[in-house]
């Protein structure tokens, strides 16, 4: 009776386990209990807990003298041990060292199903075998599992005999997850002279152990992941300078170098000063010159490391500036197929910027205010390789002469008073790797045009302020209304700088040299700006349209689409006429457009054909019987005079 007392549940805050000698007495006492069991009788020496598991057990209709181990199909059986390999790989080494104190024991790794995973020491207990109570009837693991708390199961309490003829002691401890969730069972099993309660103690330091480390694992890991997700390179070093980490993003921009056994400085070479040494900082734009890789600009940060080293994090300028051009929506949205036309000088400007996109070779665009230079710009990109690149265009007569150099070449941090600090990339620095659009290129002051000539030649930028170049891969592209020649005899344009532009020429022709286009921009502008403002797109009445097509147009097609929106917001019929216009063209077949008093006779002759065949509404047949010519006569002049007779019908307008 003594003993019973001090046999005690786990819960209780005194308990002692029988030793070898009282473990004789205790199979005794519990073989009784178990004989009272059997004859629906009270037990006189069984804890409570026992007892309501031998219930179960014997509801469950397992018979205990019986005894085989069941295990799941070999398919599930591998999925159950792929799924719980990070659990089995921490608890390995932890289950060895526990054995270490039960040289003849058995320590068994189970899943939060019971299944074994894993097992060291005697060969007891085979991975897979499940050891659930309504499998296996009352065991230490299977108690566990149901109580969720350290446990004890001595030989005579096991529901099986043959686990009953081991006389083995077992202590099992759960194992939970960093939410308290038991994900398994680490289960003792000992003889009676290694089995007390200091036994159930380490049982429990291990399970603890086995969580703790894969809590450690997963928080590591889930550091990994965003270190390894992090849009700029981290390296972590140690005081001597030894690499210790570095991310997936950090590898990447220095692919190729190998960072074991060398120190940071010597790796990555700083431009200027170490990493070991300068200050601690942010955003700082430093160079690296590392051996066998190209010259890299980086925006670092410096910060220390918790172990005296330091955490260097670090930005690509060319990431940074291709991020800036995509916020900032720098890209070319007209192609060759946008241009609207069938002139043959349209055509054939079209036809010698398609061939010059295939190269990287300097265009000038020279043309009128107005005539779509920038439009030819944006579709040679479009049709170049550098098509998914970035399209800068900066208009140098739009900027202060004093602002131009740090517009296109930047300037590095603390160039000048009430500048950016971390300094700020230029034009050309964004444009990397696509196309420089430089529109009014005539208005750039001299000190610039030297800058860029030497861009033009080394293909590097150098910054306002800076000490080093920075290499850069633009393709240019230059624009102007004016004379660069007359430009250069009057010292306002360097003579070697124009060389150096005018590689591919292209002159872009006026509206006035390509009349028989007109028709056709006036029913594209009249359609889209319908669209926009949702109304019913209006005809354009044949004298309208003589009207538009005998306009000189020196704005060109700008000035013609600011006419079309005019007409279009101020016009309520269904029907543009020749009063809709502005009267500057109403008046434009009755005297000559260039406004003189006396008019010519060919352009006399000019207002009067014109006249004619919008009466007749372009009938070339009718026109040239009244006009008193052959109909080929009148073709031909029509054609000289680049108009359209088809813009003088009805049904065509």
């Amino acid at each position: 009776m003594n003993q019973q007392l001090l046999l005690r549940d786990e819960s209780d805050a005194i308990f002692s386990l029988p030793d070898r000698e009282g473990a004789d007495s205790w199979d005794a006492l519990l073989w009784q209990s178990w004989q009272r069991f059997t004859q629906s009788e009270q037990p006189p020496a069984l804890r409570q807990t026992i007892l309501h598991s031998w219930q179960r057990s014997q509801q469950y209709a397992i018979d205990p003298h019986c005894f085989s181990y069941t295990a799941p199909p070999a398919s599930e059986l591998t999925a159950i041990l792929e799924n719980n390999a990070e659990l089995i790989l921490v608890a390995r080494s932890i289950m060895e060292n526990l054995l270490a104190y039960n040289p003849d024991g058995h320590i068994n790794l189970t899943d939060a199903q019971g299944v074994t995973l894993h097992y060291c020491g005697a060969d007891l207990t085979p991975v897979g075998s499940i050891l659930r109570e309504e499998i296996l009837g009352t065991n230490c693991t299977a108690r566990c599992l149901i109580e969720q708390r350290l446990v004890y199961v001595l030989s005579g309490e096991n529901w099986k005999f043959d686990l009953r003829k081991r006389r083995r002691q077992c202590a099992a401890a759960p194992v939970r997850d960093e939410n308290g969730q038991l994900i398994g069972v680490l289960t003792l099993t000992a003889t009676p002279d290694n089995f007390n309660a200091h036994t159930l103690g380490t049982v429990q330091a291990a399970a603890e152990a086995v969580g703790q480390q894969l809590m450690l694992r997963r928080l590591l890991a889930e550091q990994q992941s965003i270190l390894e997700t992090l849009n700029e390179g981290v390296i972590v070093c140690d005081k001597q300078g030894r690499i210790k980490t570095l991310n997936r993003y950090a590898r990447q921009i220095f692919s190729g170098l190998d960072p074991r056994d060398t120190p940071i400085d010597e790796l990555l070479k700083p431009q200027s000063g170490s990493l070991l040494s300068m200050p601690f900082c942010n955003d700082l734009e430093l160079q690296f010159r590392p051996d066998g890789l190209a010259p890299l600009s980086c925006l670092i940060s410096l910060m220390p490391a918790p172990d005296g080293g330091r955490v260097l994090s670090l930005r690509e300028n060319q990431r940074i500036r291709a991020i800036t051009r995509r916020v900032m929506g720098v890209s070319a949205s007209y192609t060759f197929e946008m241009i609207r036309g069938h002139s043959p000088r349209l055509q054939q400007a079209i036809h010698k910027a398609r061939i010059s996109s295939r190269t990287d070779s300097t265009v000038l665009l020279s043309g009128e205010s107005g005539t779509g230079k920038e439009l030819f710009a944006q579709a040679i990109h479009n049709a170049s390789p550098r098509q998914q690149e970035a399209f800068i265009a900066l208009n140098c007569g739009a900027l202060p002469r004093d602002l131009v150099q740090s517009e296109l070449f930047g300037y590095a941090d603390g160039a000048f008073t009430g500048s950016r600090r971390g300094g700020s990339a230029g034009k050309f620095e964004l444009a990397d790797g696509g196309t420089l659009f430089l529109d009014e290129i005539g208005e750039m002051p001299l000190e610039a045009q030297t800058s860029l000539l030497r861009v033009l030649q080394e293909s590097e930028v150098l910054r306002i302020g800076a000490a080093q170049p920075v290499k850069v891969n633009v393709r240019i592209i230059v624009a102007t209304h004016c004379n660069l020649l007359d430009a250069v005899e009057k010292n306002a344009f360097r003579r070697d700088l124009y060389y150096r532009l005018n590689v591919i020429s292209l002159e872009i022709p006026p509206l006035r040299d390509r009349r028989e286009d007109i028709p056709e921009l006036v029913n594209i502008f009249i359609q889209a700006l319908c669209t926009r403002i949702k109304r019913i797109p209006p005809v354009v009445a044949p004298d309208a349209m003589a009207c538009l097509q005998a306009w000189d147009w020196p704005g060109n097609v700008r000035e013609l689409e600011n006419v079309i929106e005019r007409v279009i917001n101020l016009s309520e019929g269904l029907e543009i006429t020749r009063a809709d216009l502005p009267e500057s063209l109403q008046d434009v077949l009755a005297s000559d457009a260039s406004g003189d008093s006396q008019p010519s006779l060919q352009n006399l002759e000019r207002m009067h054909i014109l006249q004619v065949v919008s009466e007749q509404q372009g009938n070339l047949r009718q026109s040239a019987q009244l006009l008193g010519i052959s109909r080929t006569a009148l073709y031909n002049k029509l054609n000289a005079w680049k108009i359209d007779y088809r813009a003088f019908r009805k049904n065509d307008a």
